[in-house]
């Protein structure tokens, strides 16, 4: 009895012991991702890939952070304070200009074609870009369509003296312009008409001069990676990205089911306004013709090159930028695996 007494305390003692060791065991490696923005609906996709458990199931334990500006997470993931960030692609080539030392790389490609967009109100006078001279435009310093300000005034020939720009905060700027206080505000197109809207604006008195449709040709927000993490760690970049790609795939094919994600995490957000701004991401940025026809998550090395050089024709860079120093799809799954529904 004694014997037996002693072995089931023992047992017992052991089990309990291996049970409270298995979820450490059991635990992902811990990463942060920054996002461009709040959580809102273009930012499903990682939250999908969140709470379906797909990252875990790479061995990721990730936290998501909102971002104040598609520039932001340049400099919090080449710091390594996040181990991966979503921002502006054409920005980052300049900040690894600007910062040599620094290796950030994109290593998936999220929206195929940019919002970036200048919205203006037709009562004001702004229909198109060639009625821009003349006006003051609203412009938070860390957008990522107001990055593109200057070469989107070379490639128009738009005289920037002609413009009177206004640096605003993100808060302020759709209720500026609906107030008539600025005549139109740098943006992505999805967030600031929805926001103009919800302000009251009328839909028939807002003008939306896409970027993508006049005269530049560039891609958008991509996955960042840090550079040091990259090199220490590549199964769990692929893991991340191999995860993030099937959040965009459930997202695109139910996107009812994945804004709620988004609306688990902001208390103000209005389920209506969301699910519209995830779907004019899908249809606009995320699921394009290019997309469709060769899988998400790459891009064409020339039409990448082609942007290089739209960028170029504002910023002079200290050295050339070769596309694949940038971009690197060596962490992407093969094509059979990026098809969206």
């Amino acid at each position: 009895m004694v014997v037996r007494t002693v072995g089931a305390t023992l047992v017992g003692a052991l089990t309990g012991a291996l049970l409270a060791a298995m979820p450490a065991m059991a635990a992902g490696t811990p990463v942060k991702l920054t996002l461009d923005w709040k959580f809102e609906g273009p930012a499903a996709p990682f939250l999908v890939a969140l709470e379906k458990g797909y990252y875990a199931a790479e061995g990721l334990d990730v936290t998501i952070d909102t971002g104040a500006g598609s520039t932001e997470a340049l400099p919090r993931v080449a710091t390594g304070a996040y181990q991966f960030g979503f921002g502006d692609i054409n920005s980052l080539m300049k900040f690894r200009d600007q910062n040599p030392g620094l290796d950030v790389k994109a290593v998936m490609m999220m929206y195929d074609v940019p919002p970036f967009a200048i919205v203006g109100r037709k009562s004001q006078g702004v229909s198109t870009w060639q009625d821009l001279a003349g006006k003051k435009l609203g412009a938070p310093p860390p957008d990522g369509a107001f990055a593109q300000w200057p070469a989107f005034t070379k490639v128009n020939g738009i005289d920037p003296a002609s413009v009177t720009i206004e640096s605003i905060g993100f808060p302020v700027r759709e209720p500026m312009l609906a107030q008539g206080a600025v005549d139109a505000v740098f943006g992505f197109s999805f967030s600031v008409v929805l926001n103009l809207k919800a302000a009251g604006v009328p839909e028939d008195d807002i003008s939306v001069i896409l970027m993508s449709k006049n005269g530049l040709d560039l891609y958008g927000n991509a996955v960042l990676v840090n550079p040091d993490f990259a090199k220490a760690n590549p199964e769990l970049v692929k893991g991340f990205v191999k995860a993030t790609i099937k959040g965009v795939q459930d997202t695109v094919a139910d996107p009812e089911a994945a804004v709620k994600t988004v609306l688990a995490r902001n208390d103000v957000a209005k389920e209506e306004v969301e699910l519209a701004r995830l779907k004019l991401a899908i249809a606009d940025n995320i699921k394009t013709e290019a997309v469709v026809a060769n899988g998400f998550g790459d891009v064409d090395m020339a039409r990448f090159a082609k942007s290089v050089e739209q960028l170029g024709f504002a910023y002079t860079f200290a050295t050339p930028v070769k596309p694949e120093d940038v971009f690197d799809p060596s962490f992407l799954p093969p094509k059979e695996e990026r098809m969206l529904p």
